[in-house]
């Protein structure tokens, strides 16, 4: 079965730390670019950052920068979302993409408060 589902979403105070995952199914997931996005409520969603199949992180938004980070492990077929320094602004849902088939997560909550 083709799919992909994340995990490790919660509630989190402001400056501390989460690390979600996306553990993927079902195709080759070493030979796919990966994206996380999210989507805050009543806003679009966004596209938080990539990774290349040669471990290259790319558009990472600009509000992120510096304190996420994407990383990839192809053994377990899982990438992962390290975020730091969380802000209350972060809140939202984490999906993770595999573009080349559009596929989606079911997408996990993070909310950032005190």
């Amino acid at each position: 079965q083709v799919q992909l589902v994340e995990s490790g979403g919660g509630l989190v105070q402001p400056g501390g730390s989460l690390r979600l995952s996306c553990a993927a199914s079902g195709f080759t997931f070493s030979t796919n670019v990966m994206n996380w996005y999210r989507q805050a409520p009543g806003k679009e969603r966004e596209l938080v950052g990539t990774i290349t199949t040669a471990n290259i992180r790319l558009n990472y938004a600009k509000s992120v920068k510096g304190r996420f980070t994407i990383s990839r492990d192809n053994a377990k077929n899982t990438v992962y979302l390290q975020m730091n320094s969380l802000k209350a602004e972060d809140t939202a849902v984490y999906y993770c993409n595999a573009p080349r088939f559009n596929l989606w997560g079911q997408g996990t909550q993070v909310t950032v408060s005190s």
